[in-house]
């Protein structure tokens, strides 16, 4: 029978990342994330997902981030009762991710019950709730080692390989039983990063899926990123402010406290006080404690002579809201690291509403934001922007600093497609408009692929 692939997500824009592979008999779903950023996010997720989740016989779990495991609950929720595969550093943080994810949606219901009975409408209901994540982590299986088969069915094989992107990230490969591969890159990380390896390069594919969020640029390199994040420090400090840098709580924050820690160590931070305002990228961060097994080499060194790499003095990690709130008595010399990362949700938009009116003050963008979130507003230059339905004017120094994402560049996703030589088709996903494009015009150029293809959302290709 020949292998079918379809698209149900991270088409036309970044999020949604979940893609449908027919072969062997067998329909294997790779990844099932949540819709982020534009208007329409709610209504999409609460759709259709282009298929019978009853009929799904593996989810194959890429990486943790929201936007390729959040809608996995509302998957088992509508009949799935298969298996879902995934490294154990993934399911460690896919747990905190899901539960919290359930969480947030429970109490937006119940903030919004009130007025919406008091306007005559029906009380919402959240997408998925704290049982309904509890349900789906039951059908997890995970496993330790990168680069070992996994045999699915009769005849065909999956494996997992270090994507380099978050702790326990893979891209995947699935031999069809038609002698095909068919590649899954996942996220694929940005190079030269600290804690965790760099991405393993791809073999040969006959079909692979690539993700494109920065197929249209390059980064700067992650040492020019470190110089420039402590350069905007010192000298936000100087003119007596505060650095705000919104996180995502998996990978970015650890990203930044390893290297606070490092100029800490170094004599370069003044005498400052640093705070992670974020329960999630505490609990993330424990977790990485407990998976050397994902270390680069500098990393596992530190580890393993009693060093924390995540640890130094002056840090104050604040779990409660209170410790949160006392945040606002500092003035200066604080470097507040808080989530979310696109500044949708969290805590970070409370330090914002104190820190956005202050000349004085640097607000740091170290990651992607995403079409109709806060963070793109102000990144993009926004005059005056709404924080929890009061406007505020921009007046604090913006800076984006793209090294530190953990996503690969333009040059990076090229290379990593060429090492697999040349593949019969590429379809490119997971970017905006211009990224997929790009992407897709230097895959030719490159002569990589007979065909780089934009999937369209929910359509059925061959993989001839």
């Amino acid at each position: 029978m020949q292998a079918k692939l379809s698209f149900h997500g991270a088409v036309g824009g970044v999020t949604g990342s979940c893609h449908l592979l027919e072969t062997g008999g067998l329909k294997l779903l790779v990844d099932c994330g949540l819709f982020q950023g534009d208007n329409q996010w709610r209504s999409r997720n609460q759709g259709d997902f282009g298929f019978d989740p009853a009929s799904i016989d593996y989810l194959l779990l890429s990486h943790a981030h929201l936007d390729h495991c959040g809608r996995i609950p509302l998957l088992v929720k509508r009949g799935f009762r298969g298996k879902i595969i995934c490294t154990r550093a993934t399911y460690d943080i896919a747990k905190i991710i899901l539960l919290d994810s359930a969480r947030i949606q429970e109490e937006d219901v119940e903030h919004w019950r009130p007025a919406n009975l008091r306007d005559g409408f029906k009380p919402k209901k959240p997408l998925y709730t704290t049982l309904d994540a509890l349900d789906a982590l039951g059908y997890f299986e995970t496993f330790t080692k990168y680069d070992k088969p996994h045999k699915l069915g009769d005849a065909v094989k999956v494996t997992f390989r270090d994507a380099g992107h978050i702790l326990g990230a893979s891209f995947i490969e699935v031999d069809t039983k038609g002698g095909q591969r068919v590649l899954f890159s996942g996220d694929l990380g940005n190079t030269g990063k600290p804690i965790i390896r760099d991405p393993s390069f791809a073999r040969k594919a006959e079909v692979v899926v690539v993700e494109s969020t920065y197929g249209d640029r390059n980064h700067k390199s992650v040492d020019e990123s470190v110089e420039e994040l402590i350069g905007c420090v010192l000298k936000t400090f100087e003119a007596g402010g505060n650095v705000v840098i919104p996180s995502f709580a998996v990978e970015r924050a650890q990203e930044l406290l390893y290297f606070f820690r490092k100029f800490h160590e170094e004599g370069r931070l003044p005498r400052s006080d640093v705070f992670l305002d974020s329960p999630m990228a505490t609990s993330v961060t424990n977790i990485m404690r407990r998976h050397p097994e994902c270390f680069n080499e500098e990393t596992l060194r530190l580890f393993n002579s009693n060093a924390d790499p995540f640890s130094f003095p002056g840090l104050q990690i604040t779990r409660t809201q209170t410790a949160s709130k006392r945040i606002n008595h500092a003035i200066n010399n604080a470097v507040i690291i808080a989530g979310a990362g696109m500044c949708n949700g969290g805590r970070i938009r409370l330090h914002l509403q104190r820190n956005i009116l202050r000349p004085e003050c640097s607000i740091v963008f170290i990651g992607f934001q995403a079409k109709g979130t806060l963070g793109r507003e102000i990144v993009d230059g926004a005059q005056e922007v709404s924080i929890l339905g009061e406007s505020y004017k921009v007046k604090a120094n913006i800076h984006t600093i793209g090294g530190f994402s953990s996503h690969a560049d333009k040059d990076t996703l090229i290379d990593w497609l060429a090492h697999g030589g040349r593949h019969s088709k590429v379809f490119v996903v997971h970017g905006e408009n211009s990224a997929v494009s790009s992407l897709g015009s230097a895959i030719i150029e490159r002569n990589l692929s007979d065909e780089a293809i934009v999937p369209e959302l929910h359509k059925q290709y061959s993989l001839e």
